[in-house]
């Protein structure tokens, strides 16, 4: 188990930063294309999907300060966490206005908590970070963002037992998380994390067993379930990461509308839980 020194990483609370970026067009082309929607080509004025605000203010860490795993060495605005597998583990979201193509955005960043956690499959340490997101003066959309920090799983750990997904959807669609795909999201995001990637790395070295399907590229497909069932605006939407999915076998996306929005989740090939979401309308 390794031990950490809770004081030190708590010391990164209220830590601060501010980027700058522009909605520019091809990263929404790129995306729609990725995604296989049937969009017109974007526009000045559109308003910006749900969740595609991920395609910006990107981080670029000079190739030299990454890490074995490809992200970035630790520190910096993140608290310097040593265990080793760095996961999304959920985010929540409330959308005042959209962004729209063209405009000039702005994003403060809050470190909003560090915690830690020992149970018996070993030490886990939470980060909370709070995302700003501003189109001139006016506040855009607010995200939660929840990392998790973990060893990795030793020797004769129980496997821990499967959610079994709801079986009451209404909405649904297969996604092959085929190598392309993944390549694709990393790089219109610009995430250099070996685990969705580098199968030789991630086999080997993670003890996975493929390729991992990015959590921010699921709750895109979850959201994007919604969209292209409804075209209401979406006011909050809230997702869990539960377990991971691989680029071994496709997976579905699936969905039931309530009163006012949705709950939205991803199913593994076996019918467990992947990922679950509420969208509200």
């Amino acid at each position: 188990m390794t031990e950490l020194d809770v004081t030190n990483l708590r010391s990164w609370i209220g830590r601060q930063e501010t980027l700058h970026d522009q909605v520019t067009r091809f990263p929404v082309a790129a995306l729609a294309a990725t995604l296989d929607r049937d969009d017109r080509p974007p526009a000045a004025g559109d308003a910006l999907a749900p969740l595609w605000h991920w395609l910006y203010f990107l981080p670029t860490a000079p190739q030299s300060v990454l890490g074995p795993d490809g992200h970035p060495q630790r520190g910096g605005f993140l608290p310097p966490v040593p265990l080793p597998r760095r996961m999304w583990a959920g985010g929540r979201f409330t959308f005042h206005r959209p962004l729209r193509v063209d405009d000039p955005i702005t994003r403060t960043s809050t470190v909003q908590d560090v915690t830690v956690k020992h149970g018996r499959n070993g030490t886990l340490c939470f980060v909370l970070v709070r995302h700003e997101v501003s189109a001139g003066s006016e506040l855009a959309l607010v995200e939660e963002h929840d990392i998790v920090y973990r060893d990795p799983p030793r020797p004769g750990d129980p496997p821990v037992a499967p959610a079994p997904a709801p079986a009451d959807a209404v909405w649904g669609r297969r996604i092959q998380p085929s190598e392309a795909l993944l390549f694709r999201y990393s790089a219109l995001t610009f995430n250099s994390h070996r685990i969705h990637y580098d199968r030789r790395y991630v086999t080997e070295t993670e003890g996975y067993p493929g390729l991992i399907v990015h959590g921010p590229l699921i709750a895109t497909l979850l959201i994007d379930l919604l969209r292209r069932h409804t075209d209401r605006a979406v006011a909050t939407f809230r997702f869990r990461a539960v377990s991971p999915l691989f680029d071994t076998a496709p997976f579905s996306v699936l969905g039931v509308p309530n009163d006012n929005g949705a709950s939205l989740w991803a199913a593994n090939p076996d019918g467990n839980l992947a990922m679950q979401a509420e969208a509200t309308f």
